[in-house]
């Protein structure tokens, strides 16, 4: 790679090892894209602020990766509160929740991933906390039982879900907002690498950043994660220049122009070469590619489609004739969605 195409700056300490960590902005001028998410956060923070209260519950909803753990962080830093992490995995009956409830200092943000798969007797424990700060402990079993009331300092909660359709309507009704994150443009995920490329101290020109924008899928996690893999060639490969660096470092790891991997690819070519296309169920097209058809349902088929490569049937997936193209191939004249 020529020098005029990349530098690198200043060699990082270990600090980098926690990559992630080390890419996350701080505060919401920093965050880049979600204009509109941005913007009701900074009003709604800044609106309890002068108020004197603690900020309403939020609830951040999204696809994996576009920066609701971020969001959580700098709801805790915009308004100086301490911040303590969960997930809803990890709370798997009422007396989870309630010892980490009752751990909370005033004013904390609790942050709790994937809220939509908490236990059902810890979510409706959630409701009175939300609205009431207090739970109802019970104590004892049977005819002997009593519930104790726990008062609770005031606190936010925050709440990301990948899966919004999930969640009980009362929980949902108990946030004071709900934000919807959505895929990020080009432009955008340009903007973010350039910004990670710094911290990182790369100089890498705008032309090689946008082509690994291009294949980030929409999602500036993976955007992060193409750049470490594109440093990690660089370094190796010092030789060669920065689009030749970005394209062969992509193509080794298997990420195609369109942003497509090799699973994506697989179950591409399975539906058109094994099933002519389809349609075809999920289920088929796990066993023929040995994944589990949850991974094909919640991974690759949303990629697919909102690219347009494949569409949904009531008889099953069918690859369209974007998708026949992309392999090279020739749709067939009676592609039914072409009709």
């Amino acid at each position: 790679m020529s020098d005029s195409d990349i530098t690198s700056v200043e060699p990082l300490d270990d600090a980098e090892l926690d990559f992630e960590g080390a890419l996350r902005p701080a505060s919401l001028g920093e965050f880049v894209g979600q204009r509109r998410v941005v913007g009701q956060l900074d009003l709604l923070l800044k609106a309890a602020e002068m108020d004197g209260r603690t900020p309403d519950h939020i609830l951040l909803a999204g696809p994996p990766g576009l920066g609701k753990t971020t969001l959580a962080m700098i709801v805790a830093h915009e308004t100086g509160r301490a911040l303590r992490m969960s997930s809803g995995p990890a709370i798997s009956h009422a007396g989870d929740l309630a010892a980490l409830l009752s751990s909370l200092v005033p004013g904390e943000v609790l942050f709790i991933d994937e809220i939509h798969r908490m236990a059902r007797s810890a979510e409706e424990m959630l409701y009175l906390a939300m609205e009431d700060f207090r739970i109802d402990i019970m104590v004892g079993k049977g005819v002997g039982a009593s519930s104790i009331p726990l008062e609770l300092p005031p606190f936010t909660l925050v709440g990301a879900t990948t899966r919004t359709g999930l969640l009980a309507n009362p929980l949902r009704d108990r946030f004071g907002f709900t934000g919807h994150l959505e895929f990020y443009e080009t432009e955008e995920l340009l903007r973010v690498l350039t910004r990670s490329a710094a911290l990182l101290g790369l100089e890498i020109p705008q032309p090689a950043l946008a082509e690994i924008a291009g294949r980030s899928r929409g999602t500036p996690r993976i955007a992060n994660r193409l750049l470490r893999r594109v440093r990690d060639y660089m370094t190796v490969h010092s030789s060669e220049t920065a689009i030749d660096a970005v394209n062969n470092a992509l193509a080794l790891y298997d990420v195609d122009p369109r942003g497509l991997d090799r699973l994506d690819r697989s179950v591409l070519e399975v539906l058109i070469n094994r099933f002519a296309g389809g349609p075809v169920g999920v289920s088929s097209l796990a066993v023929s590619i040995g994944e589990d058809a949850e991974t094909i349902e919640a991974v690759v088929e949303p990629f697919l489609i909102r690219e347009g490569l494949v569409v949904r049937t009531p008889r099953g997936r069918v690859a369209t004739a974007a998708g026949w193209q992309h392999l090279g191939l020739t749709p067939p004249a009676n592609d039914p969605t072409l009709l």
